[in-house]
C-alpha cells in the first residue's frame, strides 16, 4: 500500500538515483579506450577508411565498440597517434596527405574537428611530444614552392617532415617554417628534409633528471646513399618544434638540389622505431632482416650500437613498443602472426631475450602493438590481414602475455595500427622509475 501512495516524482527520483549509480559502476569498469584505423572504405559509395573504437573492460581487458563504431576517416588512413592528455586523436590519411584531428569524449567517442593538410604528399609516420606542443608527421615525397609537386612515385625523391605547433584545444596550427637546412630567403620550406624512403618516427621523452632536451628519430629506409638504411637524429627545438641535426646525421643538398641524408646504420629495411620512457634507449626493428636493432642514446641525442646488438625477431617485424614502465618490449611479427616480448636490463637497455616462451600467436599480420596506459597490463595488436584486434594481458612482474577471453575482436577491414587512451576515471597509474 505504501508503494501506491509514493507519488511519481519520488519514484522517477529513485529510478534516476539507481539509473545514475549503474552508469557510473558501468563506467568505472571501462579502463581505457582502444582506436583502430582501418583502410579500406567503409561504403561503396565513399572512398574513406575509418576508425574502430572499443571500450576496454577493466577485468578481463577484453573489447566492446563504441556506439557509432566505426568512425569516418579520410582515404587510406594508415596510423595515428593520441595526446598526452589523452583529449585528442590524430589520424594520418596517406591518400588525402592529410591530418585528422579528433575530440575524445568523456565517454570514449571521438569527434572530428579538423582536417589539415601536411606539406608532402604519402605521410608514412606520425608522432607526438610528450608536452603535447608539436605534432610530427613523415611524408616521403617533398613539395616546392607555392605547393608544386617536385616528386612522386614516377619520380622518387627526398621526403620530409611537417611540424605542427598544438593549440591548446588541440587543433593544429600553421606548419613550422625550416629556417636552416635547404632554405634560402626566396626559397624558404615549411617542413624538414628528410631521405628519400622515411618508414617512422618518434620523440624521446625528457628524462626525470632532466639533462636531456627532447630528440626526434627518423627511420629512413635510403636507396641510393650509403649506408641504405638509417636512423637520422635531430634536437627538437623546444620553442618552435623544429628539427636541429644532431651528431652523426647530416642533411645537405646536392648540386642538382635534392636532399642527401646520412646517419646511423639501420639494418636493411627499418620498420618501426621506439624510444624507452627514460630516453636512454632507441629500438628498431628491421623487417628485412627479422631483427631488433638498440641503440644507446648520448647526452648530445647522437646514437651508438648496443652491445650484443642485432637480436632476433620472428618473421617481417613492423611494429613495436614498450611497456609504461620501461621494463618490457614487445615486437609485431606481420608474417609470424605473432608478438615477440622482450625484457630490457633497466641498467643497460639490452633486450635480454624473449620472456615465456619465444612468441605469442595474434591474429594474421600483425601491423601495430600498443599497450593502455592506465595500469599498463592490456596489449593489444591491429591485424590487418584477418581484419580484427588480438587483446593480451602481460604479467608486469615478468612481462609474459596470455590471450584474453574472446580474443581477437571484430574490426573493420585492413586495420592499420592501433592506440590506446585511458578513460579520464581511470587516470594514469604507471610510475616509471
Amino acid at each position: 500500500m505504501k508503494w501506491n501512495k509514493m507519488g511519481r516524482g519520488t519514484l522517477a527520483s529513485i529510478l534516476s538515483l539507481a539509473l545514475v549509480s549503474v552508469t557510473a559502476c558501468s563506467r568505472d569498469y571501462v579502463l581505457a579506450y582502444v582506436y583502430v584505423t582501418t583502410s579500406k572504405p567503409l561504403t561503396s559509395t565513399s572512398p574513406n577508411g575509418g576508425i574502430s573504437a572499443y571500450a576496454v573492460d577493466f577485468q578481463i581487458g577484453s573489447l566492446a565498440p563504441l556506439a557509432d563504431s566505426p568512425i569516418p576517416a579520410g582515404r587510406k588512413p594508415i596510423t595515428l597517434v593520441a595526446s598526452p592528455s589523452g583529449l585528442s586523436l590524430y589520424v594520418l590519411n596517406q591518400d588525402d596527405a592529410t591530418v585528422g584531428q579528433y575530440a575524445i569524449g568523456t565517454d570514449g567517442k571521438i569527434y572530428l574537428q579538423n582536417t589539415v593538410n601536411i606539406t608532402g604528399s604519402n605521410p608514412t609516420a606520425i608522432a607526438i611530444d610528450q608536452a603535447g606542443a608539436f605534432l610530427y608527421v613523415a611524408f616521403q615525397y617533398q613539395l616546392g614552392p607555392q605547393g608544386q609537386q617536385l616528386y612522386s612515385s614516377a619520380s622518387p625523391g627526398p621526403g620530409g617532415v611537417t611540424v605542427f605547433p598544438i593549440n591548446k584545444d588541440g587543433s593544429l596550427g600553421t606548419p613550422v617554417a625550416n629556417t636552416t637546412v635547404g632554405t634560402t630567403a626566396a626559397n624558404p620550406l615549411n617542413y624538414f628534409p628528410v631521405g628519400n624512403n622515411p618508414a617512422g618516427i618518434v620523440v624521446s621523452n625528457i628524462p626525470p633528471n632532466g639533462n636531456l632536451g627532447r630528440f626526434v628519430y627518423v627511420i629512413d629506409q635510403e636507396t641510393t646513399t650509403t649506408p641504405k638504411a638509417t636512423v637520422l637524429g635531430f634536437s627538437q627545438n623546444a620553442t618552435t618544434g623544429g628539427l636541429i641535426p644532431t651528431p652523426g646525421t647530416t642533411i645537405t643538398t646536392d648540386s642538382t638540389g635534392r636532399t642527401v641524408a646520412t646517419g646511423y646504420t639501420a639494418g636493411t629495411t627499418p620498420s618501426a622505431i621506439a624510444v624507452d620512457p627514460t630516453s636512454r634507449w632507441v629500438y628498431v626493428t628491421d623487417e628485412a632482416m627479422n631483427q631488433l636493432i638498440g641503440y644507446n642514446l648520448n647526452n648530445d641525442g647522437s646514437l651508438t650500437a648496443m652491445v650484443n646488438s642485432p637480436f632476433p625477431t620472428g618473421i617481417f617485424p613492423v611494429g613495436l613498443t614498450i611497456d609504461p614502465r620501461g621494463k618490457f618490449l614487445y615486437v609485431a611479427n606481420f608474417t609470424s602472426g605473432t608478438v615477440g616480448a622482450y625484457a630490457l636490463d633497466v641498467n643497460a637497455g639490452t633486450p635480454t631475450g624473449s620472456v615465456g616462451s619465444a612468441s605469442t600467436a595474434t591474429g594474421t599480420g600483425p601491423t601495430c602493438v600498443t599497450i593502455e596506459p592506465a595500469l599498463g597490463i592490456y596489449l593489444y595488436t591491429s591485424n590487418n590481414l584477418e581484419g580484427d584486434v588480438s587483446a593480451m594481458q602481460l604479467a608486469p612482474q615478468n612481462g609474459t602475455l596470455k590471450q584474453v577471453q574472446n580474443t581477437p575482436f571484430p574490426s573493420s577491414a585492413l586495420p592499420t595500427c592501433a592506440v590506446t587512451v585511458a578513460n579520464g576515471s581511470h587516470p594514469t597509474q604507471i610510475i616509471v622509475n
